[in-house]
């Protein structure tokens, strides 16, 4: 195992430590209990926006923490929940009046410790309201969920929810857009390659030289099913076919085509994948009215990629276009 580290067990502190001296701008870090925060937060009768999860994904969730995004991040270890109390932490540090909202991938940890720091902030007269994400189509269940997996759909459920509450929305207005963009996005991924996590020096799962996992999840979780090497035009008919096929479209819808590198992908790979994703949608008399390629929502180095579609509305159009500036995602200031 290679990995630029110190203590295996120090690098999730040492890396936010590091994430917050890079972007002070931006954030400002809490080491006890660990959370990253808007360094303007709490913004008054804003809803606050907070979500979090396992490490390992950067720049999920830290990275979009900023003006038109999330207000607060609370990491976990790499690959593991974080605890209720930094989430009630980062709850009441955004809590400007105007309630919180947690957004939550559907794995069974993120779940039950983001529902107990609800109920230990309600018992603060703080406002809660979840949304779970469960956009990846690939399988029902899996090693770390009942039902579907909370994966690239999370980004798209973060940026639009983020702008409805910087401009103003109320907490039920803002939890119905992040459900409305959470039923409307699917998600699926493959790999090339296994991921090592830091403290455990092994490959996460194995894989042969000419293998593929299709489906696999952002934790190294079995998904459909494992193929030899195939071109890169195959792969993404594989991933993508069955994300149309479960929306469903009728033909004439507008989307979002994201299409994300799970770490260890080059560009030049994810940009040819969506060439291919973009001629299929066009097949299907589809308009890719917007995009994202790029590493979102990675598995530390695994080699792979994974293909969200977003079928948008006006509303989600002009939300998506909003200012945004965080570490991650900019535009629009």
């Amino acid at each position: 195992m290679k990995k630029i580290i110190n203590d295996p067990k120090r690098v999730v502190d040492e890396s936010v430590a590091g994430f917050g001296l890079a972007h002070a701008d931006i954030v400002r870090v809490e080491m006890d209990p660990i959370y990253v925060v808007r360094v303007d937060a709490p913004v008054s009768g804003k809803v606050g926006i907070v979500s979090g999860g396992g490490s390992g994904h950067e720049p999920l969730h830290a990275g979009y923490v900023g003006f038109g995004m999330l207000d607060a991040a609370v990491p976990g270890a790499v690959f593991t929940s974080p605890t209720p109390d930094p989430i009630l932490a980062a709850t009441k540090a955004v809590d400007g009046g105007a309630g919180v909202l947690h957004i939550v991938k559907n794995y069974t940890g993120d779940v039950l410790n983001f529902e107990t720091a609800a109920d230990l902030a309600s018992a603060e007269d703080i406002t809660v309201r979840a949304v779970v994400i469960n956009d990846d189509v690939a399988v029902k269940d899996s090693l770390y969920t009942a039902g579907r997996r909370g994966v690239g759909g999370t980004v798209l459920v973060e940026k639009l929810a983020g702008a409805a509450a910087q401009r103003g929305d109320s907490l039920d207005d803002v939890a119905e857009i992040a459900e409305r963009v959470n039923a409307n996005v699917r998600s699926m991924g493959l790999a090339l390659t296994p991921c090592i996590v830091p403290h455990a020096g092994e490959p996460s799962f194995t894989l042969a030289e000419d293998e593929i996992e299709i489906g696999i999840g952002i934790h190294g979780e079995p998904g459909r099913e494992r193929i030899k090497l195939a071109p890169a035009d195959d792969l993404v008919d594989r991933l993508i076919d069955p994300v149309l096929d479960d929306l469903p479209f009728a033909g004439g819808e507008r989307v979002l085509l994201f299409v994300n590198g799970m770490g260890g992908t080059p560009l030049i790979e994810l940009y040819l994948a969506y060439r291919r994703a973009a001629e299929v949608l066009q097949g299907r008399n589809v308009t890719i009215s917007r995009s994202l390629v790029g590493n979102y929502i990675t598995s530390l180095e695994m080699q792979g990629m994974s293909i969200t579609v977003l079928r948008l509305d006006d509303e989600m159009i002009e939300l998506w276009d909003a200012p945004v500036q965080t570490a991650a995602l900019r535009w629009g200031r």
